[in-house]
């Protein structure tokens, strides 16, 4: 018997390994970073970026989640920096705000972060994709790609950030 408990003991923690630790998703949710793709190089951003939307796409938003399951939108931040560029950008977008220098609209390429004020202390977070396009998880489709020219993100825009790396 005595045997057996430090056994069982080993199990349990080598079982606990199997998932990321807000028991939200598992590893097989978030591919391996692409390490070859810099912030620098615009086309492969671009590309990046797009795949990461083709495997997203529809996703539903759930506050606080981190998988295909469901996703808020500084999750999706998080989850797409750390997948595709293999960079880990703070979870929340209170802090993501402060995770780059500001920068103007007219000066966004893709990568960049744009925010917007959606209520009194609500805040919102997308990835700017090129032509005034940025992807973001919506409260009400899910993932999607909007326009920065839509009237509601047009009212509501607060700024950009480009993430230092």
């Amino acid at each position: 018997m005595r045997k057996t408990v430090p056994l069982l003991f080993f199990l349990v923690l080598l079982s606990a390994c199997g998932t990321i630790a807000d028991g939200n998703r598992t590893r097989k949710d978030t591919p391996p970073p692409l390490k070859n793709v810099h912030l620098s190089n615009s086309a492969a951003v671009k590309k990046a970026l797009y795949s990461q939307f083709k495997e997203w796409k529809s996703v539903r938003y759930k506050m606080g989640g981190l998988s295909k399951n469901g996703v808020d939108c500084s999750g999706f931040v998080y989850l797409t920096y750390l997948s595709k560029f293999g960079f880990k950008l703070p979870r929340t977008t209170k802090l993501q705000i402060d995770a780059g220098r500001k920068i103007s609209q007219n000066n966004l390429k893709a990568g960049d972060l744009v925010f917007f004020k959606t209520g009194l202390y609500k805040r919102h977070v997308g990835i700017y994709l090129e032509k005034r396009k940025f992807m973001h998880a919506s409260t009400s489709k899910g993932v999607i790609i909007s326009s920065l020219d839509d009237y509601y993100w047009s009212k509501k825009y607060w700024k950009s950030i480009r993430v230092k790396t």
